[in-house]
């Protein structure tokens, strides 16, 4: 029987690594027709752009505008994929936004991440991007002092293109339906409390990431079947190339160096975190909206008692669940890194 030597072996997979990226570029090509530009902004060659796909987000988008400006993103891409609730016309009225909309399937999109490869491709390449759902809240070491433009400038002196962060899932104590939030009020000042310690990495060594799972979902609605329990590891900041292509989300990347993220020889390198902010009041009703849209996950039956469970607006919070401070608590945890950047 004829045995591959090791160099043809090689050869094979970088072989099919590109054309698994050449195809979903091509991919991303092909669903631009579903979208339509509502409005066009202006944004300069050296800003930083974030890349966002949402739907009917109005008690968050105030808040999620005002965090990622103060955190320093200049220009922000919207796909809005068929608001009812207000949110298309809030961010249209935004001095800094650009806006695409979609009546599209979702999930025939990949999750949003065809569109969303589609428009970095076609204006994020050369620049620092952010990509983040409406939900997810960016945080770094030293982020309340220091603004991405010198957390960006530190990576390309260390010849880094991209930086990851672990999902932290917040939520708050007591029943979900009692967790209100006004709009354009911080989310974090309900959803303050998290799970420290129960969580799992996995390499993964076909495209070269690092898959956690665990956290409040794990624990609650996932503990028959852990390993189906939602990917926690994102990659949230990258400095964009035409080569690129997202995989699974933002979870993975193409090509697959750039999921490489992790110190392999001893040591930490930098790291961020994403203050998820799914369970405000709202999730009630929104899983079982959800559920009968069948737009987010491709193995329904399995989520759909994942929606259930989550309608009955459970309360998540345990005797070890902790409660939120700040990025220094989260490096003392292990949850976040600065690296070497002091």
């Amino acid at each position: 029987m004829f045995t591959p030597l090791p160099h043809m072996t090689n050869r094979w997979f970088e072989f099919r690594m590109r054309w698994k990226r050449r195809r979903l570029r091509l991919r991303a090509i092909a669903k631009s027709r579903e979208l339509t530009c509502v409005r066009r902004g202006q944004w300069g060659k050296q800003d930083i752009l974030l890349f966002c796909t949402l739907r009917n987000e109005a008690e968050r988008i105030d808040w999620f505008l005002h965090h990622y400006r103060r955190l320093g993103v200049q220009h922000f891409i919207f796909i809005d994929n068929g608001s009812t609730d207000g949110t298309r016309e809030t961010i249209l009225a935004q001095p800094d936004t650009t806006v695409y909309a979609t009546q599209a399937s979702y999930k025939h999109a990949r999750f949003g991440m065809d569109w969303v490869t589609w428009l970095m491709l076609r204006h994020g390449n050369g620049h620092w991007c952010v990509v983040a759902d409406a939900d997810e809240l960016l945080i770094y070491p030293h982020w309340h002092s220091r603004p991405l433009s010198a957390l960006t400038g530190w990576l390309e002196g260390e010849r880094q293109v991209a930086m990851p962060a672990m999902m932290l899932e917040l939520y708050p104590k007591g029943p979900l339906d009692a967790a209100t939030c006004l709009p354009g009020a911080d989310p974090c000042a309900t959803l303050n409390w998290f799970d420290a310690a129960n969580y799992t990495i996995t390499h993964k060594p076909l495209l070269d990431c690092l898959l956690i799972q665990g956290g409040p979902r794990a624990r609650c609605f996932f503990t028959d079947s852990p390993n189906r329990a939602p990917t926690l590891t994102k990659l949230p900041l990258i400095k964009w190339s035409w080569h690129n292509a997202w995989v699974n989300s933002t979870h993975s990347i193409l090509p697959r160096a750039l999921n490489r993220s992790f110190a392999t020889c001893g040591g930490e390198q930098i790291s961020g975190v994403l203050l998820h902010t799914k369970f405000m009041a709202t999730v009630v009703e929104k899983s079982r909206i959800e559920k009968a849209r069948a737009q987010h996950f491709g193995n329904a039956p399995v989520f759909d008692q994942y929606y259930d469970a989550v309608a009955r607006a459970p309360d998540l919070w345990c005797p070890t669940s902790t409660r939120l401070e700040g990025w220094q608590q989260l490096e003392e945890l292990g949850l976040i890194s600065r690296g070497g950047w002091a």
